[in-house]
């Protein structure tokens, strides 16, 4: 029985993602060399040994997680066997992602002389596209005169719609132009199919360097980037998270924790305080003439009234 490949087909048939399916078929083969059985005599036993010997060899919680979840689908749905395996590991820490600033952002953008690569990298930046989007894009996708395009099968297998800046409608129009593209073509080309992923990555650190940006920069930089100053432009979280193809808002608000303290309006209650003005406010006196039994101040009254 070839495991692997009935996962694979399965996968596929239930419209799993390309990076998906290749993690699991990884991850399932690691696991097999591991075992060394036939897979129908693999134990819930096996599994555990297996993960346990990933948390030995330090492997993170989210590594685990990972070939967790493709043992749980392997077994499960193709073989049909009861899984339950409960292990605790170490999550990853969670760290808020690098962003850079916007006077950072027009140093990247600056520091590239291609006018392809510029174009690429300022359409990741003005849209929040992951670098798999930018390059899977397609001029059926782009809808200029209404400034939004359509990202097709991203994250999730979902379609997204993005916005498009008014000031790169021209750049686009001219590329579409100057390379003679079809409404069938990829927007960024290269040879017979896209540019690749590893070209655009390679564009970012190297602008990066030029700028002489001492951040850690990579191509979802730019997407952080985005959002986080959408917040501090003003954008509400929905409509952020909209535009970023979240599932849930909860992923979409580490952006705001990442906005400048001033863009978000919430001021210390300190602030309201007037610490060097003199309190004008006399102490109170207790009038001893005070008759707490007259009609005017009379508790046992008011009780009475009830």
């Amino acid at each position: 029985m070839d495991l692997i490949e009935l996962m694979k087909k399965e996968l596929l048939r239930r419209k799993y993602s390309l990076r998906t399916i290749k993690t699991y078929m990884d991850c399932l083969n690691k696991f097999l060399l591991f075992c060394k059985k036939e897979p129908r005599k693999i134990t819930k036993k096996d599994i555990k040994d297996y993960l346990d010997n990933l948390q030995e060899r330090n492997k993170t919680g989210s590594t685990i997680n990972i070939h967790l979840n493709a043992l749980k689908f392997a077994m499960e749905e193709i073989l049909n066997k009861n899984f339950m395996v409960r292990i605790k590991y170490s999550k990853t820490p969670k760290t808020l992602p690098t962003v850079l600033t916007k006077e950072e952002t027009i140093k990247l953008i600056n520091s590239i002389d291609n006018k392809k690569h510029k174009l690429m990298v300022k359409l990741m930046y003005s849209a929040g596209l992951r670098v798999s989007e930018l390059v899977n894009l397609k001029i059926i996708d782009l809808d200029l005169e209404k400034n939004y395009g359509w990202v097709r099968h991203g994250k999730g297998n979902k379609d997204r719609l993005f916005i498009i800046a008014g000031t790169l409608k021209e750049e686009i129009l001219n590329c579409i132009k100057d390379n003679k593209l079809e409404s069938d073509n990829y927007l960024f080309e290269s040879y017979n199919s896209h540019i690749s992923a590893r070209t655009i990555q390679v564009i970012i650190k190297k602008a990066s360097k030029k700028a002489k940006i001492i951040k850690n920069v990579h191509a979802h930089t730019l997407r952080h980037s985005y959002a986080t100053h959408l917040i501090e432009n003003g954008y509400d979280i929905i409509s952020l998270q909209s535009l970023l193809g979240h599932n849930s808002a909860q992923t979409t608000m580490c952006y705001i924790h990442i906005a400048k303290m001033s863009m978000i309006n919430v001021k210390s209650p300190l602030d309201a305080l007037n610490l060097n003005k003199k309190n004008d406010l006399q102490p109170i006196k207790e009038d001893r003439n005070l008759n707490y039994e007259s009609e005017n101040f009379s508790v046992k009254s008011h009780i009475n009234a009830v």
